[in-house]
């Protein structure tokens, strides 16, 4: 009698998850840092983000940028899971921030799809990366328990911190507008 190995379609289903969404991050980060796939790299990301309020903006765009490509490598190869997923999710709770007042799908502008890439990411950096994962191949070195809730605190301390300054930022910029109309 043959029995399936359930261990081993879900490191299958763990590895398939990891290289996806941390591919996805990783072409995202992409973008932000070097230009590639139609982005802007620093300089135009930087911009863009001074622009809506992540100031500054330079160094917005490093950090968003290093997340995700960063958190998406590291997701894809399973090393560091709970600091790569958690630095991913963070990057996307920055995004999904921004999307919020356009809605929930993603054809309007919406947050559907960076709060969805945050969940995969924080739920990978919770479950670990499985067997077929270089954190395995390591002895889960960087893949330890205690690693996960330090990991995911630090993030949403850092993500609590970031937005806070954003919307000072966007309060500041709105208020600094309806100054200029006035006059």
């Amino acid at each position: 009698m043959t029995t399936c190995s359930c261990l081993d379609r879900r490191d299958l289903g763990l590895l398939l998850l990891r290289a996806g969404t941390g591919g996805v991050l990783a072409a995202h980060g992409a973008q932000k840092l070097l230009g590639w796939f139609g982005g802007g790299g620093i300089e135009g990301t930087g911009a863009f983000m001074e622009s809506v309020g992540y100031a500054p903006g330079r160094l917005n765009a490093v950090v968003a940028g290093l997340a995700e490509a960063g958190g998406g490598v590291l997701l894809a190869l399973g090393l560091a899971t709970p600091a790569a997923g958690s630095a991913a999710a963070g990057a996307m709770a920055g995004a999904t921030a921004l999307h919020t007042p356009n809605g929930f799908f993603s054809q309007g502008g919406g947050y559907e799809y960076p709060a969805f890439l945050g969940l995969a990411s924080a739920a990978l950096a919770v479950t670990g990366p499985g067997r077929y994962s270089a954190d395995h191949a390591l002895g889960h070195s960087l893949n330890r328990a205690w690693m996960v809730p330090a990991a995911l605190a630090g993030t949403a301390i850092g993500v609590l911190v970031t937005l806070g300054a954003r919307r000072r930022n966007v309060r500041a910029q709105e208020a600094g507008e309806g100054t200029s109309h006035d006059a």
